[in-house]
């Protein structure tokens, strides 16, 4: 079910990421679909990016989880995902403020918000929270 990205599954997750940037009412509209592609491609290539078939992936540094986007019908597969990481003994990771269905969703998981921000250190300008789980 689960299995490593390849550049071929680029066009995917950008558009997974992209979608939920513009569905997403209180998310400001910064990028466009190339610059989706470009941000996917740079994931793909720095990061080890674990991904679902055409329905969501996550992008780690060690223990920092950069991105993880799932389309809506990926019920489950969150869980399934963060699980590969949750073998660290200690996972972190930066959500907005604002998205309260994801801070929600890592709470459950057993995060804790460790931090907060104003949003003055990211693209977006929207205020954010670092969370961190310990195994």
């Amino acid at each position: 079910m689960l299995r490593d990205a390849t550049a071929d599954d680029v066009p995917m997750m950008a558009g997974v990421i992209g979608d939920w940037c513009r569905e997403t009412p209180w998310m400001p509209k910064l990028h466009s679909r190339a610059e989706d592609l470009l941000f996917v491609g740079g994931l793909v290539q720095s990061h080890t990016v674990r991904m679902t078939e055409g329905l969501g992936f996550l992008a780690r540094q060690g223990a920092v989880v950069d991105a993880l986007y799932l389309a809506p019908q990926g019920r489950g597969l969150g869980r399934a995902l963060l699980a590969e990481v949750k073998v660290l003994s200690l996972v972190q990771l930066w959500t907005f403020q604002a998205n309260t269905r994801a801070r929600a969703f890592y709470l459950r998981e057993g995060f804790c918000e460790v931090r907060f921000t104003d949003g003055s250190g990211n693209d977006e300008k929207l205020p954010d929270v670092w969370m961190e789980w310990r195994g």
